[in-house]
């Protein structure tokens, strides 16, 4: 299975024994939506909802941190998903939250693991059937994972400041990253790289071709070559950039999971008004 399925791939493996579809929306706490009231007014049928939003260590410092092993045993053991599933993920969320949930599905060994390109609304737009039904699953006793996708601490990160021996990149928009008047921001990580994650999605929210996303990465001054981690404020969006650069067969790259919420709140770290140099 491909890390991108569309819809017509999906539609054509309903039902399907050993696929499992999850709803892996998550909405910024400004939008007034609510992920779960929507999955009960509608959603891919057969598909069972993730709960991204709680899909934390709630026991971590680190705010909104992904979730250790144990946790996502017990998610995903709640959930009734087997240990070699097909699982493909979507999302109807301007973050495209979809892409936070493969980096912890990823991290934690799941070898089927896809994204609907296009996620909830090009499935609407295509007038495919929804359902509001929601499918029971018996719960499933799952051993803890070992976790195989790198983590970085605000500790290593401020290493870096100094060796330099990763890349970074901010997938905040360029307003925040520069720490523009009236954002919010105090500007960015020094020396990190600015890409919006919206630069790798199409204006139909599908994402855009691997020459296309390559190009977007290389024109913000990013060695394809070397190490790199992502951030953005909360460690969603910075999902976005990691999948895209698996997207394109760059692997191994890490995530700051911290993040701008973090790193901003800490008054002893430091920060890099204005545009990358």
């Amino acid at each position: 299975m491909e890390m991108l399925v569309s819809t017509e791939w999906l539609a054509a493996r309903l039902g399907s024994d050993d696929l499992v579809v999850l709803d892996a929306s998550m909405h910024l706490p400004d939008t007034g939506r609510d992920a779960a009231r929507e999955f009960g007014e509608g959603h891919i049928p057969g598909a069972r909802f993730l709960d991204l939003a709680s899909f934390i260590d709630t026991g971590s410092a680190v705010p909104k941190a992904v979730p250790t092993a144990a946790q996502f045993a017990e998610r995903m053991g709640k959930l009734g998903i087997a240990p070699g599933s097909r699982i493909v993920l979507y999302d109807d969320s301007a973050i495209k939250s979809s892409a936070r949930a493969w980096f912890i599905l990823d991290r934690y060994g799941e070898e089927k693991v896809a994204i609907l390109d296009g996620g909830l609304a090009k499935w609407r737009d295509e007038g495919r059937e929804l359902s509001q039904r929601k499918v029971d699953h018996a719960p499933r006793h799952r051993e803890e994972p070992v976790s195989r996708r790198e983590v970085r601490t605000r500790d290593e990160m401020l290493d870096n400041i100094s060796d330099g021996a990763w890349q970074v990149i901010d997938a905040r928009d360029a307003g925040r990253f520069e720490g523009r008047e009236g954002s919010g921001s105090q500007g960015h990580i020094p020396g990190s790289r600015s890409l919006h994650f919206t630069r790798l999605i199409n204006e139909d929210g599908t994402y855009k071709n691997i020459e296309a996303i390559r190009r977007e990465f290389e024109e913000a001054g990013i060695d394809l070559d070397g190490p790199i981690v992502t951030s953005c404020n909360s460690g969603m969006t910075a999902s976005v950039l990691l999948f895209g650069l698996e997207l394109i067969g760059k692997e191994g790259a890490a995530l700051y999971d911290g993040s701008w919420m973090e790193w901003g709140a800490d008054p002893d770290t430091p920060k890099e008004l204005g545009k990358a140099n």
